[in-house]
């Protein structure tokens, strides 16, 4: 009886996909992550885990890529987390829509203001990392102009004047390195930089060459971003990656499930050049940047 349920949700399910679906590449990736979700659902997720190190298993045969002690690649792995079945929130404290694309729910912040987007939670992460090892004199990103924007002559009291694509930066602020002054020169990053001035700025990473830190984009406005946040490689070299994202509306940075996928979830593997499917984004070409 129970085989005879599961064929018959297969069928229906393959029959819903068939229908709905026009492009034949796309509908054989979906039909694998269906069918494989109905028949096997593997549990890589331990639910006491408090940081991403501890909430996702590695599956067998793969063991973690070793990183440097104070590294960037080390600081994300262990990213503390909230309980698991956290749910994702959004800037103004409503829930968002889709509760069943995430595994974890970081703890990142989520300010009032709506300002910290996709690109911009990413951009935050990096320089609290950067805060963090006393290192703040690295911390700057560029406008979506070009013209770059530096924590150290923010807290010197500099601002830019605007305006259109043109940029000047002028001392009209008393000198602050406080945190709370950090916080005010994010906001303003937020509002003038992005997928698109990111991907303009950083290095650009081919797919063998991708470690923890490493950003999945599709660049344009809008475009969406994606930061790797583990990896693990077996005997035969072969690697697979943890993706986490901010979002729109500002949200909490949740860790994804690979529902392409699912006997690996929520791990992932790439191959360059080819698509990359997500639960909130579709990108063309597995393409990745670097931070500095």
């Amino acid at each position: 009886m129970k085989k005879y349920i599961v064929s018959l949700i297969i069928v229906i399910i393959l029959f819903l996909i068939l229908r709905n679906t026009s492009k034949g590449k796309i509908v054989t990736n979906h039909i694998k992550g269906a069918v494989t979700s109905v028949i096997k659902t593997p549990d890589h997720v331990n639910k006491e885990g408090d940081s991403i190190s501890t909430r996702v298993m590695i599956p067998e045969g793969y063991k973690r890529v070793e990183y440097a002690q104070g590294s960037f690649q080390r600081y994300l792995r262990h990213y503390p987390l909230k309980p698991y079945g956290s749910k994702i929130i959004n800037y103004d404290d409503s829930e968002y829509f889709a509760q069943n694309w995430h595994e974890a729910i970081l703890e990142v912040p989520v300010p009032s203001n709506g300002l910290q987007q996709c690109a911009d939670a990413l951009m935050r992460i990096r320089s609290e990392y950067l805060w963090e090892r006393n290192r703040k004199d690295e911390i700057g990103f560029n406008f979506t102009s070009g013209h770059y924007c530096s924590w150290s002559k923010y807290a010197q009291g500099y601002r830019p004047k605007i305006n259109g694509n043109k940029v000047t930066f002028h001392k009209t602020a008393s000198p602050n390195k406080s945190k709370t002054n950090f916080y005010r020169y994010l906001n303003l990053i937020y509002t003038y930089a992005g997928t698109l001035s990111m991907h303009n700025e950083l290095k650009k990473i081919s797919v063998k060459d991708i470690r923890i830190g490493d950003m999945l984009v599709k660049p344009g406005s809008p475009g969406h971003i994606e930061i790797v946040v583990d990896e693990i490689v077996n005997e035969k070299g072969n690697k697979m990656y943890l993706l986490a994202q901010g979002n729109t509306p500002a949200q909490n940075v949740c860790l994804l499930k690979n529902f392409e996928d699912t006997t690996i979830s929520p791990w992932y593997k790439f191959d360059e050049n080819q698509p990359v499917y997500t639960p909130s984004y579709y990108f063309d070409k597995a393409q990745f940047i670097r931070f500095k």
